[in-house]
């Protein structure tokens, strides 16, 4: 009946998605619009490598693959994206840079050497 020509034999979607609603991504490749963009002419950069972004919706596309809506800030697009094309950003916890002590001090203790 049709022709369709999958990437890979594996299906992403029996497993969760591997990123969340709202997680901070980072595209891996350059993506251009192959005429599925509205607004944007065929061959326009739609992400550029590197450029960072925030999942804003979640899909699937043939039944096998997870479609990550992400909403690049820099450029204003909102362009699908599959899995291989993404990486997760861990921004550094805020306390990260924050000496912990070592052992509570102990009432009536003085701390320092002084008084």
């Amino acid at each position: 009946m049709s022709n369709i020509v999958r990437d890979s034999d594996v299906v992403e979607i029996v497993d969760p998605p591997a990123f969340t609603y709202g997680e901070k991504v980072r595209s891996r490749r350059t993506v251009r619009n192959d005429g599925s963009y509205a607004g944007k002419e065929i061959g326009d950069i739609l992400a550029k490598k590197g450029e960072e972004g925030y999942v804003v919706s979640i899909g699937t596309f043939l039944q096998q693959f997870y479609i990550y809506g992400v909403e690049f800030l820099g450029s204003g697009n909102r362009v699908g994206m599959k899995r291989k094309e993404l990486e997760a950003v861990f921004a550094p916890a805020e306390d990260d840079d924050t000496p912990l002590p070592t052992a509570l001090p102990v009432p009536g203790q003085v701390l320092g050497g002084r008084p």
